[in-house]
């Protein structure tokens, strides 16, 4: 089971989430909303410090080619994380010209339409990402909502997929092993639910991590 911890604001967030045992950090790249967006300089900075002890996913919200290229040549992570739907020109593009690079397409579970999504996106990307945002909202949620969604769907979209999938959204040490259970899936991510007061908290992480462990070991 990985374990990805997102919205990672600053290196001594990352040095903590690397030493209670994350797999996976993510950094936030520019967003209309949601939390621990950074500017590409500053994920830059973290990415320097973590390269080759942890992989990293950079969330992007760019939709075109060229600036998603941009993002990656900056910051040089392990994935991209795409929160926004492109065309899959992008991704073959990508495939071609970045062949070391993790493709990975955040699908938002409103319903069971979202089996679709998966189905029609998993020759194209290497792992889906599940999350609880809701893209059609006036102001977007794109993730980081400390949400739970439903798990049935998820789980079904487990079932259908041929690719890894990874759960996000209002995970935190008492559902987490509910949701592996039920959902079955290559890993695991949170966010806001480890923090305090927008902060990185140590014992919220190192108890997530724990459980999570805990779970594996039984």
């Amino acid at each position: 089971m990985q374990i990805k911890i997102c919205c990672i604001k600053t290196i001594q967030e990352a040095e903590l989430a690397i030493n209670a045992g994350a797999d996976i950090l993510g950094l936030v790249g520019p967003m209309p909303s949601g939390p621990g967006v950074l500017s590409l300089d500053e994920i830059q900075e973290i990415q320097k410090q973590i390269r080759g002890r942890v992989q990293s996913w950079l969330l992007s919200s760019a939709t075109t080619y060229d600036d998603i290229v941009k993002q990656i040549e900056k910051v040089q992570p392990s994935a991209i994380q795409v929160v926004y739907k492109v065309e899959k020109e992008v991704y073959r593009k990508l495939r071609i010209n970045f062949p070391d690079l993790t493709l990975v397409q955040v699908i938002h579970v409103v319903d069971e339409l979202s089996v679709k999504e998966v189905k029609d996106l998993q020759d194209e990307v290497d792992t889906i990402l599940l999350d609880s945002g809701n893209p059609n909202k006036a102001i977007k949620e794109l993730g980081g909502t400390g949400k739970t969604h439903d798990w049935k769907i998820s789980s079904n979209i487990v079932s259908a997929s041929k690719i890894p999938v990874f759960l996000p959204g209002g995970l935190d040490f008492l559902n987490v092993e509910s949701a592996i259970k039920e959902v079955s899936p290559l890993g695991v991510a949170i966010c806001s639910v480890v923090r305090s007061e927008g902060k990185l908290d140590e014992l919220k992480l190192n108890s997530f991590i724990r459980k999570v462990r805990e779970h594996e070991e039984n």
